[in-house]
């Protein structure tokens, strides 16, 4: 009765928390459903391709261009917004407007530049991801990877108009946008994938991606800031964007080698082994994506208009209501995830190509996954404060800690269990993480709220 009292309070009340309670409610509620034709995604694809040679290029071509999103576009959100907000309130609209012409403008050249380059190397070092395909599923995988680049810049322009949109409380629209990339993709496997084989499952991404993109834009404008690609100069605030810039990219580096180590690690196990990691993770993701995403994206704009206004008790009252709740929530979750694993993977995937003996194999991989959902759900707290304080040095250390744990206990790890030691070794580098964060959130954090004319070391940017 105690946790329904104290959400209760936090959404009738008047506080912040009650704004981001709201937020993260509704981005929840409408993840549930995009996650939900997401599934349906997965198990229309299982049903078509199962665990085969052709799957398992498809998700190895499929891996990179994810990646370089993640890499550029997701890290230039988490450097502009915190900014973005600040010189919206301090300086206006129309400074706001000229810092994200020029930061979206750099965002998209470097997105192509990083695609030609892709493209240019992509023979050279396939290989070294999937070391042990076969030299047909090889090539196979490098054609479908061409066919993929195009997401990247779609999907970068994408994630950035959301985060925008976030900046003004707009949350739910922006969410569901992404559930026509799943839909079309649902009717290309379904309607061509006999006839293109594997290269159905392209064509529908792309075009759905194009869509979402198309969509968000014209949100993005709708709300008052214009889709320009203009340069304005190297403006203080621009500076301050590029200087926080560069250590989220390059931890994003490290978590994106990471991802390619467990990758690589699977192509040398036996076959399917690529298809069990990615199907072991789908059902894990989708909780992940749907706690720690919802909290995450809600928390990000209130923790940079507080850190602003210099509001630390407010801070310290966020932080600490938000780590109790997404405990609350997430611990039993992670448990019946692990129950439930041999039930839901039966359920879900078992049919056509996909048969019990890959059932057994997905559901320990499902369970080792798990594992690190508490970790991860209540870190994302810690990290998006630690990110809105401007630290993202301390990112970086971060993703230079978990590379060096993620490789040495794949190492152990996958020739004790197989596939499955690297899903634990996942989960055993988040718990690092949790406490590096949430120790330097502790350090950076002031004890007592500082005078209105004071200068601590925790408001300067670094």
């Amino acid at each position: 009765m105690g946790s329904v009292a104290r959400i209760e309070r936090l959404f009738h009340g008047s506080s912040v928390n009650r704004q981001i309670f709201r937020a993260a409610a509704s981005v929840t509620a409408v993840g549930i459903l995009v996650k939900l034709v997401a599934m349906g995604k997965e198990i229309a694809v299982a049903g078509v391709y199962g665990r085969s040679d052709a799957m398992d290029a498809f998700l190895a071509a499929a891996l990179l261009p994810s990646l370089l999103v993640n890499l550029i576009s997701e890290s230039m959100n988490q450097a502009l917004v915190p900014t973005l907000i600040r010189v919206r309130e301090k300086e206006g609209h129309d400074r706001a407007q000229q810092l994200l012409s020029s930061s979206m403008l750099w965002m998209c050249l470097l997105l192509t530049a990083a695609s030609i380059l892709m493209a240019l190397t992509a023979r050279g070092f396939f290989p070294l991801i999937a070391s042990q395909f076969p030299v047909a599923k090889l090539a196979l995988s490098i054609r479908l990877f061409y066919g993929l680049l195009p997401i990247v810049l779609i999907t970068g322009i994408a994630t950035n108009c959301t985060a925008v949109l976030n900046t003004f409380d707009r949350f739910a629209w922006p969410a569901l946008a992404p559930v026509v990339i799943s839909a079309v993709t649902i009717f290309a496997a379904l309607t061509l994938g006999a006839r293109l084989g594997i290269w159905a499952l392209v064509y529908g991404t792309v075009t759905g991606s194009l869509i979402h993109a198309a969509s968000v834009a014209g949100m993005m404008e709708a709300h008052g800031y214009k889709f320009r690609l203009r340069w304005h100069g190297m403006t203080d605030a621009t500076r301050e964007v590029a200087h926080q810039y560069g250590p989220v990219l390059l931890s994003a580096v490290l978590a994106s080698g990471g991802l390619l180590v467990d990758q690589s690690m699977a192509a040398m196990l036996p076959s399917g082994s690529v298809s069990a990691l990615v199907y072991g993770n789908r059902f894990v993701s989708v909780i992940m994506a749907l706690l720690a995403g919802a909290v995450s994206t809600a928390v990000t704009p209130y923790f940079s208009r507080m850190i602003a206004q210099r509001d630390w008790r407010g801070c310290r009252h966020t932080i600490r209501t938000w780590v109790r709740l997404t405990a609350l929530v997430s611990v039993p979750v992670a448990v019946l995830l692990i129950v439930a694993s041999h039930f839901a993977v039966r359920t879900t995937f078992q049919h056509g190509a996909f048969g019990p003996r890959d059932t057994g194999v997905v559901a320990f991989v499902m369970a080792m996954y798990a594992i690190q959902i508490p970790f991860v759900v209540t870190s994302r707290v810690f990290y998006r404060f630690i990110v809105a304080m401007r630290r993202t040095d301390l990112v970086l250390r971060c993703g230079i800690l978990n590379l060096i744990l993620d490789v040495a206990l794949n190492l152990i790890l996958m020739r004790w269990l197989g596939v499955a030691g690297i899903a634990l070794a996942t989960s055993l580098w988040t718990v690092s993480t949790f406490f590096f964060l949430w120790y330097w959130t502790r350090k950076l954090l002031p004890r007592q709220p500082p005078a209105v004319t004071s200068k601590t070391r925790s408001e300067e940017a670094p």
